[in-house]
């Protein structure tokens, strides 16, 4: 029926789903989720400027909405804006408080389509898009869309069988204690050689494993594969693992990480659990309870990337953690005035909060040498070490060669 009135009132098409959706479900269980879906279509329902506008509901979390009389992408970017906005406000109901957020994939009519069928495999490839660039966003359709969408999808085809045939294997990049020059811990790096990709590079396997959840089976995977390795390593030494938000909703995390260090027989206060803003951010009763466990066992936790985000001290507030992390970007610019500030307040902070301060990224001895004058307590980067596998460690750990010359 749109179609047939498109020439006298053009119209945009909206592929709608929610993000974290299933991680209400798995916390407050399916009625909060059912309870929930309906809160979001009466959201969306005032987000429409008219009668005329239709939103409906797919199936699971995912709408679609028909939004009349479109004068040129400003008015559908509008419309989105404020879904957006609206979906991503918090619902309170009684004394639990929900989050999600929404993204959209936005097909215009006739640019992008003059079917029906074609509007919205547009719109759902705009969609697609979006929620692999970080969700909560809005995309619309372009030409070569099609052609990222079909490689997005074979990756994942490739990182699903990647895992049971062997093809990932941990590196482990030093982690220096400045004032003493000692080498107090590494961070396990994930590493995926791929038999007709090469090596692919983790800023392009884990957001697909995120999305299609694989992560939580890598990251259970790596957990085991660390833990296992930093058993032979000196017991002062500490082994650092990079966790996802997904692992941590996924409500079998902590039973995972009591697991390795069963397995491995490393004591819970040498691990240390890597996580970035976006684990926080949810703040929904499984994170924060997880995080709790985990901490209350002895294990450590780091806030990584930190200065980065929108939020980095409200973060420090609403959940203690044992270190933060500064980005490599502030280090790599650390001769510039701005940047040697933000990086000697979050040292400052650091130490007023009995909070460890690594340095991410240290290339120069001009860098350590400043961090060292700024009280920073641990430096990582290619000076200290480049990342190595678990036997070439080992064998400098049992020679006693200083990791940073080696590197």
């Amino acid at each position: 029926q749109a179609l047939g009135e498109a020439s006298v009132a053009p119209l945009a098409i909206f592929s709608l789903d929610l993000d974290r959706f299933k991680a209400v479900n798995d916390t407050f269980g399916h009625p909060a989720g059912d309870w929930l879906l309906k809160c979001v279509a009466e959201r969306l329902q005032r987000c429409l400027r008219n009668e005329t506008d239709v939103v409906a509901r797919f199936g699971g979390d995912e709408f679609a909405i028909i939004q009349f009389g479109v004068n040129g992408v400003a008015d559908a970017e509008r419309l989105a804006r404020r879904i957006v906005e609206v979906i991503g406000k918090p619902y309170r109901d009684k004394s639990r408080e929900m989050h999600v957020g929404i993204s959209c994939g936005i097909a215009l009519y006739p640019d992008d389509g003059k079917d029906a069928d074609t509007l919205l495999k547009n719109a759902d490839m705009a969609l697609y898009r979006g929620k692999s660039e970080g969700r909560n966003v809005y995309r619309f359709f372009e030409p070569g869309m099609d052609a990222m969408v079909r490689a997005r999808q074979a990756l994942e085809t490739d990182l699903e069988a990647a895992l049971p045939r062997n093809e990932f294997e941990l590196e482990f990049q030093p982690i220096m204690n400045i004032a003493a020059g000692d080498i107090v811990g590494a961070e396990a790096l994930m590493r995926w050689h791929s038999p007709t990709r090469g090596l692919v590079s983790p800023d392009n396997f884990i957001p697909a494993a995120e999305e299609t959840g694989l992560i939580v089976q890598l990251g259970d995977w790596a957990l085991r594969k660390a833990c296992t390795a930093a058993a032979g390593w000196p017991h002062a030494m500490r082994i650092a693992v990079n966790v996802s938000a997904v692992q941590i909703k996924s409500g079998s995390f902590a039973r995972s990480v009591i697991s390795a260090l069963a397995f491995s027989g490393v004591p819970a206060h040498r691990l240390e659990l890597e996580i970035t803003e976006t684990v926080l951010m949810d703040e929904s009763d499984t994170v924060l309870k997880t995080l709790s466990q985990l901490r209350d066992l002895g294990i450590r936790i780091a806030l990584d990337d930190f200065g980065t985000g929108y939020s980095s001290l409200g973060y420090l507030r609403r959940f203690p953690v044992d270190k933060i992390k500064i980005d490599r970007s502030f280090i790599r610019d650390i001769d510039n005035r701005d940047s040697a500030a933000i990086v000697r307040t979050v040292i400052g902070l650091g130490a007023q909060l009995g909070i460890t301060v690594t340095a991410e990224g240290v290339e120069t001895e001009a860098q350590l040498d400043m961090l060292r004058k700024a009280g920073c307590v641990e430096a990582q980067g290619y000076l200290i070490g480049v990342p190595a596998k678990a036997a070439q460690i080992n064998r400098l750990l049992r020679s006693g060669m200083a990791l940073r010359q080696s590197g």
